[in-house]
């Protein structure tokens, strides 16, 4: 089995209000399942606890994906590195097939002068329009 089919078929749990709340999601981050302890339903001010409730519903949907995401870390991780030396996320100075600082490497495209010099101006481009 692939580390992406062992992503789809695993399911990590998040909790939020001490266990009130648990979200469950998917390797890949989907939710599959939400459960509300009845005890975080209080009498009273509807208002407030629709609030509270969805407040730990958040909290546990984002605490199941942290652990969605380090899942993916873990499983990933050996293949994602080797990413990098080909350039593509993770390659930086010092990756191999990765040209230092200012040294411009094979195949690179030189800067375009005119084009991003000014970082105030839409899209990093010259002035326009009105902007003249």
């Amino acid at each position: 089995m692939n580390a992406q089919q062992e992503l789809a078929d695993a399911v990590v749990e998040g909790s939020a209000g001490g266990g009130l709340v648990k979200a469950k999601v998917n390797g890949q981050g989907d939710l599959v399942d939400l459960t509300i302890s009845p005890a975080v339903i209080e009498d009273g001010d509807a208002e407030d606890t629709a609030q509270t409730i969805a407040d730990l519903v958040l909290a546990a949907v984002r605490d199941a994906n942290q652990a969605a995401a380090d899942l993916q870390a873990e499983k990933m991780g050996p293949l994602a590195s080797g990413i990098g030396a080909l350039g593509g996320p993770g390659a930086g100075p010092g990756s191999p097939g990765t040209p230092g600082p200012g040294a411009p490497g094979p195949g690179s495209i030189p800067p375009i002068p005119g084009v991003g010099d000014f970082p105030s101006q839409p899209h990093g481009g010259e002035p326009r329009g009105d902007d003249l």
